[in-house]
């Protein structure tokens, strides 16, 4: 039998709009952002409350940003998430929220409305994410759901020419309807837990003087797919109620596309 997940019932029909966090709005992440407004405005267009989405980065914008990332020159000196959000806003007219920070590192620091449904990252260093996870497996799991019920983390990564998108439940499981055509699957690996990131030498890189030294750490298409690819399981995941893949590898070099199966 075919596997697959059923999106958690709250998130087909829930009482607000889907609350969404992204944290990092650099290369990948203004990508992210651009593809969850055109998926917030294709799921109000079918009846569905849309979503509403935090973006969390602290760092401005630089002219080695302009090109590759979703900035212009009259961006430079500005906070990224203020800049992506405030003209996301303005062109699709949605009320979502910059915050011109660093994601709380321990769940003690955060507040209510630091938590969101679904949970996306798009940074580029592994402490963040090991922060992340400890902080989404801290919340109190409850049958009950509201707009800070964390149910999925979504991550993105990548190197010059390749990179990953995985999408885990938060709750150990989401429960499954009973289904006699399919193999369901009520929990779904997040990257900390595929990765054993504990054996992995992290090399901060720090910031790029220039858009031609940016170029050299990570080529110029390589955020744009994996956020085209990505957001497409969401899609399917708000359009269909089930996937059959929670994720992705990603080769620019071999042009191979790898599906996680879930």
């Amino acid at each position: 039998m075919k596997r697959v997940h059923y999106i958690d019932n709250y998130l087909i029909n829930p009482q607000h709009p889907v609350t969404v966090n992204v944290i990092g709005a650099g290369g990948t992440g203004s990508q992210v952002l651009t593809c969850l407004a055109r998926l917030d405005t294709a799921l109000r267009g079918f009846g569905h409350p849309g979503l509403f989405v935090t973006l969390y980065d602290p760092d401005t914008v630089t002219e080695a940003n302009i090109g590759r990332q979703l900035f212009s020159p009259s961006d430079i000196g500005l906070n990224k998430a203020q800049c992506l959000v405030t003209r996301m806003n303005n062109f699709f007219g949605n009320g979502w929220k910059a915050v011109p920070d660093i994601y709380p590192a321990i769940l003690k620091d955060a507040r209510r409305d630091n938590l969101a449904n679904i949970t996306i990252t798009c940074t580029d260093n592994i402490k963040s994410r090991i922060d992340l996870w400890n902080t989404l497996k801290a919340v109190p799991v409850s049958e009950y759901r509201n707009y800070e019920t964390p149910l999925y983390w979504m991550d993105f990564g990548n190197t010059q020419t390749s990179g990953q998108v995985v999408l885990g439940t938060v709750p150990k499981k989401i429960k499954q309807p009973v289904s006699r055509l399919y193999e369901t699957v009520s929990s779904l690996k997040v990257i900390t837990r595929l990765v054993k990131y504990a054996s992995v030498k992290e090399k901060d890189s720090g910031p790029s003087c220039s858009l031609a030294e940016a170029l050299e750490k990570q080529d110029l298409f390589i955020n744009s797919t994996l956020a085209q690819l990505g957001c497409n399981i969401l899609w399917r995941m708000f359009r269909h109620g089930l996937i059959e893949h929670h994720g992705l590898y990603l080769n620019l070099e071999t042009m191979k596309v790898n599906p996680i199966p879930v």
